[in-house]
């Protein structure tokens, strides 16, 4: 197992290139089934969940290659076995993409239920709603998800809304299985993240008739068929959002590139409340932070609102602030096992239900700390490097699921990060 040692404080300054999204170009490689034939995916991470969808995909029977360019390429002629394992798919909750597109492309699917998460309950009860109202026939067996389509699917008004809003996931799976069904599917408070834009743009491309994109109301009209393509992902907004509270914690300056903050509004106005400068810039942006970081109040809500997945980085920038933050998170409220890691550097943060109050400390100090999930660990990271000392974070298998070569992209502008076999 790999850990992280990270001495600090240190100053960030320099340049770093944003990976592709992993969110988006995971269900872009799900919708690769939906059309016969080679699709190549340009600018896809190289990322622990990227592995695990090739080998699902190859377990189905597709022909997955990467190139020197990290360009995938998926050859989906022979899907001869329409089942995704357990074994597979409990590795990653994205492995839920599959069900859709199998079930518009062969008729029949049987997919294992996701397991368990670390940030909280996930359940798929809306993902199998959307699909029986277009006519699939589902049950569970075995814990796993059966599910048929003897009369093929068809398009129908339907709502994806949920307790805590719109699903990203299922309204992937939802749109995808869509795009082949007969007749019109319109789809009520659908997730209008920019990862299901890039999606649907994706499946434009691949001859779907999809309008509203970016809107909580997608119209698919069905075809026939759709054809293989080169397609590029948009980069990855959590992880660039992820180097802009690097850039603040440490009072450094980044430049970042590839990085589009068309859909980074809420991020971006959390960290100019808290007095950092965010300048665009060609495709990018420059990010700095100058005097003391002020407190703020953030809650957590789908897009456009602030994204859950920045909720424990910003946390780690808030404990140094010069008053007292709180954070309320309404998309996952149990998504805290963070609080306790952070508190043992130092930190002043308490957990009242849903929120986290968070009383400002001038300093955090090095301690030996346990990753609990992804972005968990990115908020141990970015702690860690404006801490005094050496922290040493285990269980980083975790952030290499979502950062791609993370301690190299900061080592390069400054960060002392090495990373250690146990």
């Amino acid at each position: 197992m790999d850990i992280f040692k990270i001495e600090g404080p240190v100053k960030l300054e320099g340049k770093i290139e944003i990976s592709g999204s992993k969110n988006a170009a995971l269900p872009i490689m799900a919708a690769a089934l939906l059309a016969p034939g080679k699709t190549t995916i340009k600018g896809t991470p190289y990322l622990a969940d990227i592995v695990v969808m090739a080998n699902l995909l190859s377990s189905l029977g597709a022909t997955v290659q990467r190139n020197d360019n990290f360009d995938i390429s998926i050859d989906t002629s022979n899907i001869d076995n329409p089942v995704g394992d357990y074994e597979i798919v409990r590795k990653m909750r994205a492995g839920i993409c599959i069900l859709g597109p199998l079930l518009a492309r062969c008729g029949k699917a049987t997919v294992s239920m996701p397991g368990g998460c670390a940030i909280g309950d996930r359940p798929v009860d809306i993902h199998l709603r959307g699909l029986r109202e277009l006519g699939a026939e589902i049950h569970l067996e075995n814990g796993n998800i059966v599910a048929t389509a003897p009369n093929g699917l068809t398009g129908k008004k339907l709502f994806l809304g949920g307790p805590f809003g719109s699903t990203v996931l299922g309204t992937a799976n939802i749109l995808m299985a869509a795009t082949l069904a007969k007749g019109q599917t319109v789809i009520e408070s659908a997730a209008c993240e920019p990862e299901i834009s890039d999606l649907a743009n994706c499946l434009n491309k691949m001859g779907a008739k999809i309008t509203g994109i970016g809107s909580p109301r997608l119209i698919v009209q069905g075809v026939n068929q759709l054809k293989p393509v080169e397609y590029k992902v948009i980069g990855d907004r959590v992880e660039a959002g992820t180097f802009m509270i690097a850039a603040a914690i440490t009072s450094g300056k980044l430049e970042l590139t590839n990085c589009c903050l068309d859909g980074m509004g809420a991020v971006v106005d959390r960290l100019e409340k808290i007095g950092v400068t965010v300048e665009p810039n060609n495709g990018g942006c420059f990010v700095w932070q100058n005097g003391p970081v002020k407190p703020a109040d953030i809650t957590t809500q789908p897009y456009p609102g602030f994204p859950t997945d920045l909720q424990a980085q910003f946390m780690a920038l808030l404990a140094l602030a010069d008053g007292n933050s709180v954070i309320t998170e309404k998309i996952f409220p149990d998504r805290f096992m963070h609080v306790a890691e952070l508190n043992r550097m130092a930190a002043n943060l308490r957990k009242e239900g849903p929120s986290v109050i968070i009383v400002g400390v001038k300093n955090l100090v090095a301690a030996p700390v346990m990753a609990s999930d992804l972005r968990a660990s990115a908020a141990l990271v970015l702690a860690a490097m404006a801490a005094k000392g050496t922290t040493v974070i285990n269980r980083v298998y975790h952030i290499d699921r979502g950062y791609e070569k993370i301690e190299q992209k900061l080592n390069a502008v400054g960060a002392k990060i090495s990373r250690e076999k146990i």
